[in-house]
Order: C-alpha cells, then sequence, then structure tokens
C-alpha cells in the first residue's frame, strides 16, 4: 500500500521515458528491413555527423560556462551579499519558471528581440547607430544560440547552487578570521573547495541540459546550424535523403553524452552534499 502512491509517477516514467529510451537504443542497431546491424553506428562517423556533434559539444560548452558563472555571481549575491532580503524569493520565483522556459515561445522571443528587425536591434541601429549585423552578431548563428540558452541556463544554476551556498557555515568564515585570513583567502583555501564539486557538478548538468535541448534549437535556427538535434530532426522527419534508423543512432549518441554528463552531475552532487553535512 506505500507504493501505490508512486504508481501513477512510475507508470508516467515507464511510458513516457523508459520505453522510448530502449526503443531508440534498439533502433540505433537495426537494418532497414530488419535485423542486427552495426552500419547505423558507423554511419555517425561522418564529417557532416561529426561536425554536428562537435558543434553542439561547443555550444552545450559555452552555456554552461557562461550559466555557471553569471549564475553564481547571481546566486552569491543573493544569498552572500548585501542585496535586500526581498530580492531572494522573486529572484528564485523567476528562476524557476525561467529554467523550464524553452521551444518555440523562447525562440520568438529572441528573433523578436536580437533577430534582425528585432526590437533592440532596430532600436541600437536607429538611436545609436550601432548594427548588430555589420558587427558580425547574426541570432541565427553559435553566438546566438548560445545567448538563447543562456535565458534558461543562469536561472538554472542559480536554483541549484543556492543550496550550496547556503550550505557555507558562518563558523567556517570566523574561524578563517581568527586566524588571519582575509576575504579572497577564505574564498580561495575554504569556500570554493567546498563548492568546487557543486559547481562542476551543476556545469555538468548545465551541459546536459543544453546538449538536448531541441525544440528550441530547430525554431530558432531552423537547418541554418549544423548541430545535433537539428541534424536528428531531418533524418526522424523523413526527408528524401533521411534514414530514420541513422536518426535512431544520432539520438542513441546524445543519450551517451548526456548520461555520462548526468552521471558526473549525480557523483559530484553526492560528494557536495557530503562535505557539507
Amino acid at each position: 500500500m506505500h507504493w501505490l502512491g508512486l504508481v501513477p509517477f512510475l507508470t508516467f516514467v515507464t511510458l513516457f521515458l523508459i520505453l522510448p529510451t530502449l526503443y531508440i537504443v534498439v533502433g540505433a542497431f537495426r537494418a532497414q528491413g530488419g535485423g542486427f546491424t552495426l552500419d547505423n553506428i558507423t554511419g555517425l562517423n561522418t564529417a557532416s555527423i561529426r561536425s554536428a556533434y562537435w558543434v553542439s559539444i561547443k555550444i552545450s560548452l559555452a552555456s554552461a560556462s557562461l550559466g555557471c558563472l553569471v549564475g553564481f555571481c547571481m546566486a552569491a549575491a543573493m544569498t552572500l551579499g548585501d542585496l535586500p532580503k526581498f530580492v531572494r524569493g522573486p529572484l528564485l520565483t523567476f528562476s524557476g519558471v525561467a529554467s523550464n522556459f524553452a521551444g518555440v515561445p523562447l525562440a520568438f522571443a529572441f528573433l523578436a528581440t536580437l533577430g534582425p528587425i528585432g526590437l533592440v536591434t532596430v532600436f541600437l541601429r536607429t538611436n545609436l547607430g550601432i548594427d548588430l549585423r555589420a558587427m558580425g552578431f547574426n541570432i541565427l548563428s553559435f553566438w546566438g544560440l548560445t545567448i538563447t540558452y543562456l535565458f534558461f541556463q543562469i536561472p538554472l544554476m542559480i536554483l541549484i547552487i543556492t543550496p550550496a551556498l547556503d550550505g557555507l557555515k558562518r563558523e567556517w568564515r570566523e574561524a578563517a578570521a581568527i586566524l588571519g585570513a582575509t576575504g579572497p583567502q577564505y574564498w580561495r583555501m575554504v569556500a570554493f573547495p567546498i563548492l568546487f564539486p557543486s559547481i562542476l557538478g551543476t556545469m555538468a548538468l548545465l551541459f546536459a541540459n543544453s546538449f538536448g535541448a531541441v525544440a528550441t534549437a530547430i525554431a530558432l535556427t531552423g537547418s541554418s546550424l549544423n548541430i545535433v538535434p537539428i541534424l536528428l530532426f531531418a533524418q526522424i522527419r523523413g526527408d528524401v535523403l533521411g534514414n530514420p534508423y541513422l536518426g535512431y543512432a544520432l539520438a542513441f549518441g546524445m543519450i551517451i553524452v548526456t548520461g555520462i554528463a548526468n552521471t558526473i552531475y549525480i557523483v559530484l552532487r553526492a560528494r557536495s552534499e557530503r562535505w557539507q553535512k
């Protein structure tokens, strides 16, 4: 009876997570006419697919690194800085909403803001004489997609790192001060070594979050950027040259990459929790 309340959740996870994942894994090793084959996996070793994976990894690393940096600074200012107490509630509430804001609405918001005729683009060109396009910025490019991802990467970093910052005990700072440590020395020798597993683990989670983002990338860049989610969409959709089973192999590769990143996050998160107990 104690497990009865988990039945709806377990059913949902099984139907929409476990079974689709198994279907993708099986499809990655299935031939066009049925049967087992490794051709789909070896088909990943082509120039265009390797390039797509590399670009996706670079975008994920860039958005995860910037998201960690900006999110950590904001969370530290909120928890340890001199910001008013009333800032914490609205910031965490906004972060909870923004970290789940993605897909077509997010793509449209950035196109309407930083697109070729977006609000900010037109304002800068008309009033300040700054032409973003002439300066080389394009929302449909590598950095355009990276900036778009930051909208949900930074709030996610704030949500995850805030409890770790709250776990820094005041006694540790007082003990460091008594022993003659300065503020920078306290952060370099006490706080950062304790927070480092949380920061690195959260960066791995942000990497997986960015690498697996499909709807935002497709809605924003279409086919102008060669990344894995867009290449996967083209294969699964069944274009003239599309191969659904190669699409399954692409998805299987994404599962491997995100699985490794999430495993790193879980291991480092457990290590961080042991430090803070």
